[in-house]
C-alpha cells in the first residue's frame, strides 16, 4: 500500500510517501520559524497563509522524490486535528481536492495518533505499552493496546511542556522557538542554583500541570529586574528550569508505567527531541527493567510520515467503508481514543 500522508495542524507544512507502514520512500518538511520568531511564538492568521503558499510545492517535492506519481498512491492520509484550524484546514481541503479528482481513498488522521505510532517507522513495539506524548500543544499519557486502540492516562490542564518552553525562553528574550535554545543553555547551567517547584498534584494523578513553573520563572525574573541580588544566570535558569519539567514528565511516565503493571515506554512528540528528557527516561526506564523507545528526533517534531504511518495502519486493520470522504471536517480539539 502506498499512502501519502498530509500534515498541517500547527506551523510545519508537511508531505510524505510512504510503502507498506515502514519503507518511507521520501518526507518533505517546511517551517515557518522566520515568520513567526519575530513574534516569540506562532501567530495562527499567519501560519495558515503560509501553508496555503507551501502546501503545493511540498507535495509535488514529496511525489517527486519518491519517484511516483499522484495516480500510484492507494490512500492518502491527512491530520483532521488536534491543532489550529485555520493550518489544518488547508491541509485537509487539499488532500479532499486531490482525492476527489483522482478517486482516491481519504482518511482523516488524528495528529496525536501519529505521534503514538511514530516509533514504527523505525521499529516495531510490542503491545501493549505506555506513550508519552510531549510537544508545543500537547502532554499526554496513554496505554496503548494495538493499533487504534488508546486509553487516556493523564493530561496537562494547562500549559503543554513545548509551551512552557516556548514562553520561558521568550521571558529570557532567546528567541523562538524556545525549546532548543534552552536546551543548548541547559548544558552550562547549574540546575541547582534554584529549585523551582514541581506540579505533581498528589493523590496518584497522572495529570500535568506547567503554569505554577512558568510563573515562578517569570517571578524570579521580576525580581532581578528590580534590582535584588540574585547569583543565578540566564543559563542556571534554564537548567533548573528543565529540570522541573523533567522530573515531573519522568515522574508521572513511571507512575503510569507502575499502575498500568507494564514495562515498554515509547516517549514522542516535539520534546521528545529534548537530550536530556531521552536521558533521564532510559536511565531510570534501565534502573527498573523498562524497555525506553524514542522515535529519532526528526519524528518527533512534526512530519507527514507518521502521519502516513497511521493511515496504514488504520486502513490496513479496519478498511475504509463507503463513507464519504469528502465530509470530513478540522476539528481543533480533536480527542484520542479508541
Amino acid at each position: 500500500m502506498l499512502v501519502l500522508g498530509i500534515e498541517t495542524s500547527c506551523d510545519e507544512t508537511a508531505a510524505a510517501v510512504l510503502l507498506d507502514g515502514t519503507e518511507l520512500l521520501s518526507s518533505i518538511v517546511s517551517d515557518q520559524i522566520k515568520i513567526h520568531s519575530k513574534y516569540g511564538g506562532i501567530v495562527p492568521e499567519l501560519a495558515g497563509r503560509s501553508h496555503i503558499e507551501c502546501i503545493h510545492p511540498v507535495i509535488e517535492q514529496a511525489i517527486e522524490e519518491a519517484g511516483v506519481t499522484l495516480k500510484d498512491i492507494d490512500l492518502i492520509a491527512a491530520t483532521m486535528g488536534p491543532g489550529l484550524v485555520a493550518s489544518l484546514l488547508v491541509g485537509l481541503n487539499t488532500a479532499k481536492g486531490i482525492a476527489y479528482a483522482l478517486k482516491k481513498p481519504l482518511l482523516g488522521v488524528n495528529h496525536l495518533e501519529g505521534h503514538l505510532l511514530a516509533i514504527f517507522l523505525e521499529e516495531p513495539v510490542e503491545f501493549p505499552f505506555v506513550a508519552l506524548a510531549v510537544s508545543g500543544g500537547h502532554t499526554e499519557l496513554y496505554r496503548v493496546d494495538g493499533f487504534g486502540k488508546y486509553r487516556i492516562l493523564g493530561r496537562t490542564r494547562d500549559d503543554a511542556a513545548g509551551e512552557s518552553f516556548d514562553k520561558v525562553a521568550k521571558m529570557l528574550k532567546f528567541g523562538y522557538p524556545g525549546g532548543p535554545v534552552i536546551e543548548a543553555k541547559a548544558r552550562s547551567g547549574d540546575p541547582d542554583a534554584h529549585r523551582f517547584p514541581r506540579a505533581l498534584l498528589g493523590n496518584g494523578s497522572l495529570d500535568f500541570s506547567f503554569s505554577g513553573l512558568k510563573t515562578s520563572v517569570r517571578n524570579l525574573l521580576a525580581k532581578r529586574e528590580r534590582g535584588e541580588r540574585l547569583d543565578i544566570s540566564d543559563t542556571d535558569i534554564s537548567a533548573g528550569f528543565q529540570e522541573a519539567v523533567i522530573d515531573v514528565l519522568v515522574t508521572k511516565l513511571m507512575r503510569a508505567c507502575e499502575q498500568e503493571e507494564l514495562k515498554r515506554i515509547v516517549v514522542s512528540g516535539g520534546v521528545a527531541a529534548n537530550g536530556a528528557l531521552r536521558e533521564r527516561v532510559t536511565l531510570v526506564g534501565e534502573d527498573l527493567g523498562m524497555k525506553t523507545y524514542f522515535p529519532k528526533p526528526v519524528y518527533c517534531t512534526d512530519n507527514a510520515a507518521m502521519i502516513a504511518c497511521a493511515g496504514y495502519y488504520r486502513c490496513r486493520d479496519n478498511p475504509l467503508s463507503g463513507d464519504n470522504p469528502l465530509s470530513l471536517d478540522a476539528s481543533a480539539c480533536l480527542a484520542l481514543d479508541s
